[in-house]
């Protein structure tokens, strides 16, 4: 008797979910929780494990197909496994390999690519190879192998006007539609691809905020040296005892915390025409990643200290390359901060992250003249900004909320004092 494979109950803000791409195909054996395809949603990807092990017969839904928990994905045979000379082989390379901690969705990866796994330098924890580690190392040779073609295909071109095929000189995802126009003798390339599910919320979102709140941005910079110092002071013991690195996030969680409690209207939503002032502090920390902007959330980050700040931001940060970030982690928040310096941005209007009513922007630091007591010094000075909505949050407490988090930084001591 067929097993269906069933499309996993989803979180009940996600709708539906889109059919990306097969790992099988129908006759090919699987083995039970052997991951069989991918569904991405509005914010994270999610597997489809085999149910059992056995033959994946008729396919009913195809890649790009949009489905709904409970949709039957495929028909699976149940069938005995016998070890063969290649499974045999198999397990005793995967016997060789179980010294390298590898997530599914790694292992897969490296299978269908024919890598080694000891070739790609890792940079997850202890070392630990991620999803992105092999997409870089993929990425690295596709462009080593495309300089390699590019320059024999261009000397294959005859001087006259006819019309030669270009090379793929690097794998894309699969497009509608590819054109390419050319001018001479010159490729101008051009591709169609359909928008991820994830990029078009963010789309939607950003939109929103903009259509929707009435959306302001207050502007103030801050003298960083007192926080460069005392983490250059304490950081080697700080990593000692806490195995985690001091980092400058921490002190901006803190110091927002400090904030919000002063300003409660900057930690509140609006619901239609209610004020929703939320006794917690969960702080969104948005990420970039190639798929698109995500915010997880530190949940009561108050009741955190330091290390507790950025270990939980390590953790984020590994799931994020192993692709292993769950709805939990991005639901909610009251508050989001967003780090343009790490880029370079050296100022920025960030856009809110609707329901929440305010977006704290970092910026690089920069070593400038400032004056001090009547003298020209330097100074290491980042540029803050605070976009908020002035529907519910005055411009006087936008300031004064931007000047706490200024004053917090400038002079830690009210961090560790609480004054």
């Amino acid at each position: 008797m067929s097993i269906e494979v069933l499309v996993p109950n989803l979180p009940e803000s996600v709708s539906d979910a889109t059919l990306i791409a097969w790992h099988k195909q129908p006759g090919d054996t699987v083995i039970k929780n052997e991951n069989l395809v991918d569904l991405e949603t509005d914010k994270v990807v999610l597997e489809v494990p085999a149910p059992e092990s056995g033959i994946l017969g008729k396919i009913l839904k195809e890649d790009g197909s949009i489905v709904v928990g409970g949709d039957v994905l495929a028909l699976l045979e149940p069938q005995a496994i016998e070890a063969s000379p290649a499974t045999a082989a198999g397990a005793e390379s995967e016997q060789e390999e179980s010294d390298i901690p590898l997530s599914p969705s790694v292992r897969r990866l490296i299978a269908e690519n024919a890598l080694d796994p000891s070739a790609i330098k890792g940079s997850g924890k202890d070392g630990r190879l991620t999803k992105t580690d092999v997409l870089d190392y993929l990425h690295k040779k596709n462009l080593q192998e495309a300089q390699l073609i590019v320059p024999a295909a261009k000397a294959e071109i005859p001087p006259s006007s006819t019309k030669v095929e270009a090379p793929t000189a690097i794998s894309q995802p699969t497009s509608k539609e590819t054109t390419e126009r050319r001018g001479g003798s010159n490729l101008r390339p051009e591709q169609r691809v359909p928008m991820t599910r994830l990029r078009a919320k963010v789309a939607e979102r950003l939109l929103q905020a903009q259509q929707n709140a009435a959306m302001l941005t207050t502007f103030n910079e801050v003298n960083m040296q007192n926080v460069i110092d005392l983490r250059n002071q304490y950081k080697e013991r700080f990593e000692k005892k806490h195995h985690v690195k001091l980092g400058f996030m921490s002190f901006f969680v803190k110091a927002s915390i400090e904030a919000l409690k002063r300003f409660p209207a900057i930690n509140a939503s609006i619901d239609d025409n209610d004020i929703i002032y939320h006794g917690y502090y969960d702080i969104g920390i948005a990420v970039s990643t190639e798929r698109g902007l995500i915010v997880p959330v530190l949940r009561d980050a108050d009741q955190l200290d330091f290390a507790g700040i950025e270990q939980s931001i390590v953790d984020f940060g590994a799931k994020t390359r192993s692709g292993t970030l769950t709805y939990d982690d991005l639901k909610g928040g009251t508050f989001t901060i967003t780090n343009g310096g790490i880029f370079g941005s050296m100022l920025s209007t960030p856009i809110l992250n609707p329901p929440q009513c305010a977006i704290l922007g970092m910026h690089a630091i920069k070593e400038r003249a400032v004056v001090e007591n009547g003298q020209i010094v330097i100074r290491p000075i980042m540029y803050l900004a605070l976009s908020y909505d002035h529907r519910l949050v005055d411009g006087r407490e936008a300031v004064q909320f931007l000047v706490t988090i200024k004053e917090c930084l400038e002079a830690p001591a009210h961090l560790l004092l609480n004054i």
